[in-house]
């Protein structure tokens, strides 16, 4: 568990909390199953969501608090998914997180010293701006991926295509559905039913929402730009094969009158002048010769090929 005390500056401090403080509350889901009496009121931590079972981003208003739990699609170094549950009153903020990543956020915002005098109210808004600092160039890099793809398919390269662009959609799928829950959660806290954020701190979560409304758009934006990439490599992939329908359908038509020549000829029967004759054999290759060529010639003319 961590405390930190909600003033002039944001500090850790190790002493138990005192009911009128206003301080931020670091827990774990196994901490909060069984909380420590220096994190706070009973009554309170009961109603914080465990991050164990977070399975979306959403918010709650309860009666005297605003609680809910946000999932991102980002992963820790160790492969760990970032979901933190919180809950917010007048003097409290609390978060239940398991990775590691709030608080690493958290002694961020410490360290760097810009906190102002406010409210826990102010902090939550802070952290959802750090969570949402990196997402722009995260996006632009999937964007350079998917310009890759075009590029490649584009060249004629279609190996190995359905995999990364698959993974592609899919990932581009979660972050979309991660700011659309996101952003109905900022709406949630922006309509501050219970008062619990100042007019500063109203208008700070109005610009967080509109933030991720441009992220949302953007990510809808890329995940138009898979599907227009998909469609290309499947107008490529069916180029590849008219090409190669061409191909067996001008060999078949080449064949088709030396088959009928084969066919007449094979018949064997007795009243058939061009079996005794000295030259059949050679005039049959010199006609089969000839249709070859006319039928070459009349393709090459249409532009068959």
């Amino acid at each position: 568990m961590e405390l930190y005390r909600i003033g002039p500056r944001l500090e850790e401090v190790q002493r138990p909390l005192a009911p009128e403080d206003r301080a931020l509350v670091l827990l774990t889901s196994q901490e909060l199953e069984r909380p420590p009496q220096a994190a706070g009121p009973e009554d309170v931590l009961r109603h914080t969501p465990s991050a164990r079972e977070a399975r979306g981003c959403r918010a709650e208003v309860r009666r005297d608090c605003l609680c809910g739990t946000v999932v991102t699609p980002r992963h820790t170094r160790a492969g760990a998914p970032i979901a933190f549950g919180f809950l917010l009153t007048a003097d409290r903020l609390v978060l239940c997180d398991d990775s590691g990543a709030v608080s690493a956020l958290v002694r961020r915002l410490a360290r760097e010293g810009r906190w102002q005098e406010s409210g826990p109210g102010r902090l939550l808004c802070q952290l959802l701006e750090l969570l949402l600092a990196r997402d722009a160039r995260h996006l632009e890099e999937l964007e350079d991926q998917l310009g890759q793809l075009e590029d490649q398919v584009l060249s004629g390269q279609l190996d190995r295509f359905t995999v990364p662009v698959s993974a592609l959609r899919r990932e581009l799928m979660h972050w979309f559905r991660y700011y659309s829950q996101l952003g109905d959660v900022v709406y949630t806290l922006e309509e501050d039913d219970r008062g619990l954020f100042t007019p500063e701190e109203g208008r700070l979560l109005h610009l967080l929402s509109r933030r991720l409304g441009r992220l949302r758009d953007d990510a809808q934006l890329l995940r138009e730009y898979c599907l227009q990439v998909r469609e290309l490599f499947q107008t490529e992939v069916e180029i590849r094969q008219n090409r190669i329908m061409k191909a067996l359908t001008l060999v078949t038509t080449l064949c088709l009158p030396l088959s009928l020549v084969a066919g007449w000829y094979g018949m064997n029967f007795t009243g058939m002048p061009e079996l005794g004759w000295k030259y059949g054999y050679p005039a049959v290759i010199a006609v089969s010769v000839l249709i070859v060529s006319l039928c070459l010639w009349i393709m090459k003319k249409k532009k068959f090929w």
